[in-house]
């Protein structure tokens, strides 16, 4: 009886020993691709052309001296001598010339005070005539001096004004007054007629002159809406739009001239500055987008993987307009999914994935 237990205590022990020494193997590790994915936003979208551009005004004068004499620039309310960049009104002087001046304005004064008189001789003969007190041919004669009075008063006025230069139109001073040698030219400097004064024009609105390639050009229409950036301006961003088309290509350069017009309201810009222009040339607002970075080509096919749970679903998708970051997707995803950007290379339909970012 002894002998029994003892046998099955031995057994049981080396039963347990036995169970104790066997090891369970682990699940299967499920290998999953790791991937980022960005959602499918609401957003408006842009085809556009990026050129650049040379600004100039969209319209100047130049002055010029008419009479020889001595030049005087005049002085601002401040008391400083207009320069280069001052703002100048419609009709505003500009410069004077002197030397003549006092001459002429005397003669001026001489023609009007014969003017006065033989106008007021012609009216006495006029009565006299009315009354048959004269001839006829006193009457004209009466009317001859007085309409060579008046050329003599008019031509004596041109004359005088031609020493005050003026500017027909309102704007900024763009060049003023310069020597052969391209030096600021100093007050009291002797002059002739034709001496360039000034050069004018108004810079609140200017014209940026770009080149189109051939294919661009067919994407061109007046009055789409164009950003204009300039280094110096960072973070201002000044509008324009298309304003006209050349109708003809440059022999030389093999490109269609076009221009635009800037809103230079601010006058940040200047005339002879070199810039960048973005032309919007198609807009859709409120659409699908996704970065460039989701959409891949399978068999032919532009395609997407939208994240389902966690495997990732290949779609076929209908592509609308772009940029170089996001492009507008007309039909297959809609906002709100999440689609694979990073780790889609060696993605297959239903592939098991594991999102990392963003």
């Amino acid at each position: 009886m002894k002998f029994v237990v003892k046998s099955m205590t031995v057994g049981l022990l080396m039963l347990l020993v036995g169970a104790c020494g066997e090891t369970s193997s682990p699940p299967p590790v499920e290998f999953r691709i790791p991937v980022e994915v960005s959602d499918v936003m609401t957003d408006a979208v842009e085809d556009t052309i990026v050129t650049t551009g040379t600004l100039r005004p969209r319209e100047s004068v130049v002055l010029t001296v008419e009479t020889p004499g001595f030049l005087r620039l005049v002085r601002l309310e401040s008391g400083e001598r207009i320069t280069e960049g001052t703002h100048v009104e419609k009709n505003g002087l500009v410069a004077e010339i002197t030397g003549e001046d006092a001459r002429l304005a005397a003669r001026l004064e001489a023609t009007q005070r014969h003017l006065e008189a033989s106008d007021e001789e012609l009216n006495r003969r006029q009565q006299l005539f009315d009354r048959r007190l004269i001839a006829e041919e006193d009457l004209f004669r009466a009317r001859a001096t007085y309409e060579d009075a008046l050329h003599n008063f008019e031509t004596s006025k041109r004359t005088l004004e031609k020493t005050r230069i003026t500017t027909p139109i309102a704007g900024v001073v763009l060049q003023l007054a310069r020597d052969a040698n391209n030096q600021p030219v100093a007050d009291g400097q002797k002059v002739t007629q034709g001496f360039e004064v000034a050069r004018i024009a108004p810079i609140d609105n200017l014209i940026a002159d770009i080149d189109l390639v051939g294919p661009e050009l067919a994407r061109v229409r007046p009055g789409q809406p164009v950003r204009i950036e300039h280094y110096a301006f960072e973070n201002t961003m000044i509008t324009g739009k298309v304003l006209r088309l050349s109708p003809a290509m440059d022999a030389t350069t093999h490109t269609f001239r076009a221009e635009v017009e800037v809103d230079n309201g601010d006058e940040l810009l200047r005339p002879g500055m070199f810039i960048q222009a973005t032309i919007v040339t198609d807009r859709h607002q409120d659409v699908a987008v996704v970065p460039r970075d989701a959409v891949t080509e399978r068999a032919g096919r532009d395609v997407v993987f939208v994240i389902d749970g966690q495997r990732a679903r290949r779609q076929e998708v209908s592509l609308g307009l772009g940029n170089d970051d996001w492009i507008e997707v007309v039909d297959g995803v809609s906002p709100g999914e999440r689609v694979v950007i990073r780790g889609l290379e060696t993605l297959t339909d239903e592939a098991r994935v594991r999102v990392t970012g963003p």
